[in-house]
């Protein structure tokens, strides 16, 4: 039995991610598929489905990160467009995407949901990479 008072990662999105760094009020985690430069924000309070279910400074912090995390994205990829966006259709666990688009990508103009092919991994090492690249991002 787990405790509502605990906030635990739903374990799907565990399963399709990699950490990233402990952000102030999120987690930051990289989606595992190659082919989008792709991270979540996962805010560490428990029981969140929704934007509005956070208190209003806490709603002001997850911004906050989103904008910072969403710079730094932009400045590593030099991506054409920003995806940003609060669905929770298939992980009930409030996360919000921020998801690097250019033009031709394997799923361009349409979501990066169902694209069409299959996800490709990324490889431990390739993901850390990443993963490190985006901290050092997010410190500068």
């Amino acid at each position: 039995m787990s405790d509502a008072s605990i906030f635990v990662l739903d374990p799907r999105l565990e399963t399709d991610s990699f950490p990233v760094a402990e952000l102030k009020l999120a987690t930051l985690r990289l989606m595992d598929d190659s082919r989008f430069p792709w991270v979540i924000l996962v805010p560490r309070r428990p029981g969140l489905a929704e934007l509005i279910d956070l208190d209003p400074a806490d709603r002001a912090v997850l911004t906050g990160e989103i904008d910072a995390v969403s710079r730094a994205l932009r400045s590593l990829t030099d991506c054409d467009k920003l995806n940003v966006a609060a669905l929770g259709n298939m992980v009930r666990q409030l996360h919000v995407h921020v998801i690097a688009r250019f033009e031709g990508d394997a799923a361009w103009p349409g979501a990066v949901w169902g694209a069409g092919g299959e996800r490709q991994s990324y490889g431990a090492p390739q993901a850390m990479l990443l993963a490190g690249r985006l901290r050092g991002a997010l410190a500068a």
